[in-house]
């Protein structure tokens, strides 16, 4: 009698973490999501971050129960999900490793082996049949390296995902809004490689999913199809919501007096939300996840050393890594004697695609004046008509 295909959880939640890439707040820690097959044949699906190894073998153990694995697939080969290979290909001789003929190359510099006896090389298209079930791959290169493959179980329906459809936080914590955390995430990790995510989507489209597995997150189970618009809307850097993302930085006050200002002028003129981010005390990635989810930028900063404040900088760097595009820009600047931070903003974002840049700059010389009121009313109604 055949096998029933059976998928079992085998990840782990890590709480130490404190930034995850060296990069990102993570308050509700992350998961480190691997899987079990349970057919004829048995199929891991990745491993977990090294200093989680023992409690994933554990619960490899468990869910096996006496059987041997027949293969591990590797989807991905950053640390966090491959640093336990070589613990398997230990303690399980016999089994063959899956991974694109990328991946290994990156076994060999990551642990010094090569597994090339028990390799099985897989490309886009390529299946792997586990009994009753066959595993089908996907080529999902630079979702966000470059050996990246993906696999659909046409049993079960379930799209394992690499770090697609991905988010931050552990999966014991209450969590109600996935967007928000997903969204954070893309944009900080794969949202350079929007156009490689649309690739991979429309292959997925032609997919019977009825489950998403990602290496990080929940597995999606319910309303797909709200998972993955938000997925092309995002690959397609187009505009999620409503509303005007403002940005700032301060020395003095006297720019977030202007900013306040701005952004009452703009709610009180319909903009249905305004979100106001300090750029030296708020979330670098929360900032970023706002430039995207709008229409609008409005960027305000000082002068400083004749160029722009350094987190106003820094913040700029990140959206022109993440290919920011089709938005329009404004511009608040601050210089006492000589202000230039419109002029030095604008400059790095001119190489970005799509973005049309205001008409209407407010220039102030220190505290607002009314000639920056009503420059702000001029830009409210530019921004708004």
């Amino acid at each position: 009698m055949a096998q029933e295909p059976a998928i079992r959880y085998i990840g782990v939640n890590d709480h130490d973490l404190d930034l995850f890439e060296g990069q990102y707040e993570v308050p509700e820690g992350m998961a480190y999501n691997s899987y079990v097959i349970l057919d004829e044949k048995v199929a891991v699906m990745d491993t977990v971050e090294a200093s989680f190894g023992d409690e994933w073998m554990s619960n490899l153990q468990d869910a096996l129960a006496g059987r041997i694995p027949d293969y591990l697939v590797v989807h991905h080969m950053e640390p966090d999900h491959s640093s336990n290979i070589l613990r398997f290909a230990q303690a399980y001789p016999e089994a063959q490793i899956v991974a694109s003929a990328k991946a290994f190359p990156m076994m060999t510099k990551f642990f010094g082996c090569d597994f090339s006896d028990r390799a099985v090389v897989v490309k886009d298209g390529d299946t792997l049949s586990l009994g009753a079930s066959t595993l089908t791959f996907i080529g999902a290169a630079m979702i966000h390296w470059p050996e990246v493959v993906m696999s659909f179980n046409d049993a079960t329906g379930t799209l394992f995902s690499a770090d697609a459809f991905g988010k931050f936080g552990a999966l014991d914590c209450e969590d109600d809004d996935w967007a928000c955390e997903a969204r954070r995430y893309y944009f900080g990790i794969v949202g350079k490689y929007g156009l490689q995510v649309t690739k991979v989507l429309k292959k997925v489209s032609d997919l019977p999913v009825r489950a998403i597995a990602p290496l990080h997150g929940p597995q999606l189970t319910e309303n797909l199809g709200y998972y993955l618009d938000l997925y092309s809307t995002w690959a397609a850097y187009g505009v999620e919501s409503e509303g005007i993302c403002l940005c700032y930085t301060s020395v003095y006050g006297n720019t977030k007096a202007a900013v306040e200002t701005l952004a009452a002028k703009l709610r009180e003129a319909g903009c249905p939300k305004v979100a106001v981010t300090d750029l030296a005390r708020d979330d670098m990635a929360e900032a970023v996840e706002d430039a995207f989810r709008y229409g609008t930028l409005v960027l305000a900063t000082t002068t400083y050393n004749g160029s722009i404040f350094p987190f106003m900088h820094d913040f700029l760097n990140h959206l022109v890594g993440a290919n920011f595009q089709n938005r329009t820009v404004a511009f608040v600047e601050n210089g006492m004697w000589a202000p230039a931070a419109a002029k030095g903003m604008r400059a790095m974002l001119e190489g970005c695609k799509n973005l049309t840049f205001a008409e209407n700059t407010v220039t102030l010389s220190g505290a607002v004046t009314q000639e920056n009121l009503d420059q702000m009313d001029a830009l409210v109604a530019e921004l708004l008509g």
